[in-house]
């Protein structure tokens, strides 16, 4: 029985001799070394998974209604794109609007859309409505088309621009002549050139758009008609709607068919969109939803001072969330 022992610890450990005092020594160190490496190999798989499980948390499944994209301004602005994306795709969050094509495949990398892409070298004092610019306008805007559409982006933003003086019936033909000249590009590349209703009451850049031409949704709505093209609608921002026109349910209602996109923001300040602000989101949420309406709602609020604001985005989220 000795033998055969001896001869199957030959076999099975082949480089070290077993019948000397330190073969035998040599043997059973290897034995113990090999269980030390089995015990921390576990060790720190098990400290992997709980580190795992400390920091990974499930993605929040919504109910899918209303697709929510998020903007920058939801969030702390030390926070990188990385942890913004980390953050708002575990949250359920589809996509993000107004990022540059650069950031685009950090978007996609945690699963989410550009959602609406720059205005392609359109400004707010310089906007759709100036003639003289129209020429230059077409080439970025065509560039702006074209980029959109290599990067899976399906909107763009545009303004109508500061009036300076100008009437109101004037700046509507110069807005509609210069969709006329890039709506069958915008068609044929399937990017939709969403022009934005903004309040026009509020000097502060944060809080509204002095001058700008598109400050009514009935203004908007009947550039998009006299164009009447399927890639040429509204950017509804509620806050702004709310500002100038009111009545934010009933606009929608009766101009959905015009509306590609919105954007949120509580009234007044342009903060949560809570109780601490005048409009019912979660009806207006359920109005938009029982639309039919396909397209994204992006939240532009910005975080009240003092506030998480994670712990407001969570809160956003569920209101709309119908």
């Amino acid at each position: 029985m000795g033998n055969k022992f001896l001869y199957l610890l030959k076999r099975s450990e082949p480089f070290y001799p077993t019948t000397t005092l330190l073969g035998r020594f040599v043997f059973h160190w290897r034995i113990i070394r090999d269980t030390m490496r089995r015990r921390d190999f576990v060790t720190t798989l098990a400290a992997s998974g709980l580190a795992a499980a400390q920091t990974t948390e499930p993605r929040v499944q919504r109910k899918g209604r209303i697709k929510q994209s998020v903007m920058r301004t939801n969030f702390d602005p030390k926070m990188s794109l990385d942890d913004i994306c980390r953050e708002a795709s575990r949250r359920g969050v589809v996509g993000m609007d107004l990022v540059g094509a650069q950031d685009w495949p950090t978007l996609r990398k945690y699963g989410m859309l550009p959602t609406m892409a720059g205005a392609g070298g359109v400004s707010f004092p310089d906007g759709l409505i100036h003639k003289e610019l129209h020429d230059k306008l077409e080439q970025s805007v065509r560039a702006s088309i074209d980029e959109c559409a290599a990067g899976g982006c399906p909107n763009m933003i545009t303004v109508g621009g500061q009036r300076k003086g100008m009437s109101y019936e004037e700046g509507a033909d110069n807005c509609a002549a210069f969709f006329n000249r890039v709506k069958s590009h915008a068609e044929d590349k399937n990017v939709t050139i969403c022009i934005e209703v903004m309040n026009s009451k509020y000097m502060d850049a944060t809080l509204g758009r002095f001058d700008q031409i598109c400050d009514h949704v009935a203004w908007g709505v009947g550039v998009c008609k006299r164009v009447n093209s399927p890639r040429v609608k509204i950017l509804f921002d509620i806050y702004h709607v709310q500002i100038m026109d009111g009545n934010v349910v009933e606009n929608i209602r009766n101009n959905i068919q015009w509306i590609a996109h919105f954007h949120t923001g509580g009234v007044p300040g342009r903060h949560e969109l809570d109780d601490t602000q005048e409009l019912n989101y979660r009806f207006i949420a359920k109005a938009i939803a029982d639309s039919g309406f396909t397209g994204y709602v992006a939240h532009e609020y910005r975080p009240s001072p003092g506030h998480d604001p994670l712990k407001s985005l969570d809160q956003a989220l569920e209101i709309m969330d119908v």
